[in-house]
């Protein structure tokens, strides 16, 4: 009789089943950190990841910036570092673009999103482990696509053959991490995340939710994310 599932045993799968595909141009450099992250996935799953009846937050996947280069979802290097209080040396990427280095930790550059999301989590909890104890957050797709500029690419944008080849790696994982964690509710932070959640929820008994993505490429982000983000998450809280 096997194990039951853990989130780290999923987020391995969900490694192993990814690091599998592979993908074409105008895509040049993929980078998985929960691979060469792993120290702060790992921590992160070990301090924040075994708590059930909580609410999922759902992003896309990593930013250049962020979980990029500190392995954890929405991971701006200051608040992971600071206020998560994960701290671990970081590794490179098999294939590094001499444009987007991973520096881990020494990162200088901010990623806007990711201040912004765990910003308003310290703001409206105080402690890590006060949110922790309320919410879990957790990416649909672990990888980061490049061009041979430098340029992010999103999943969304692969073509189709790859992109389903993907997401039915990432659908999988995500159904199994709802297993585990059993959520009150689920939000998608933005369209993309909600969809999935819709795709992947579809036969299941979990509420789910959107908010607005906090990319500074969004003008209703950039008019204040926080104050919407605690419009949804009063009436999420509300019902569970």
């Amino acid at each position: 009789m096997s194990a039951p599932a853990t989130l780290n045993s999923v987020t391995l799968d969900l490694a192993d089943a990814v690091d599998a595909l592979s993908f074409s141009p105008p895509v040049t450099h993929v980078y998985n950190p929960l691979r060469y992250a792993w120290a702060a996935q790992a921590e992160y799953l070990r301090r924040y990841g075994a708590a059930k009846g909580r609410i999922i937050l759902l992003g896309m996947n990593p930013g250049p910036f962020g979980m990029a280069q500190v392995g954890v979802p929405f991971g701006e290097v200051a608040m992971v570092r600071d206020w998560i209080g994960i701290d671990v040396p970081i590794a490179k990427p098999a294939n590094e673009h001499p444009k987007r280095p991973v520096q881990g930790f020494d990162c200088t550059r901010s990623e806007v999103s990711g201040k912004r999301l765990w910003g308003w989590a310290r703001d409206r909890f105080g402690s890590a482990d006060a949110f922790f104890a309320r919410y879990f957050v957790v990416n649909y797709c672990p990888l980061v696509f490049m061009e041979a500029s430098g340029r992010n690419f999103t999943p969304d944008k692969l073509p189709k053959a790859e992109r389903e080849a993907l997401y039915a790696h990432c659908d999988t994982a995500l159904r199994r991490s709802v297993e585990v964690l059993q959520p009150a509710a689920a939000i998608g932070i933005g369209r993309f995340a909600y969809d999935c959640l819709g795709r992947v929820l579809a036969d299941q008994q979990v509420p789910i939710f959107t908010a607005p993505h906090p990319s500074p490429a969004s003008p209703v982000a950039n008019r204040g994310w926080a104050p919407l983000m605690d419009a949804v998450a009063d009436e999420v809280e509300g019902q569970c």
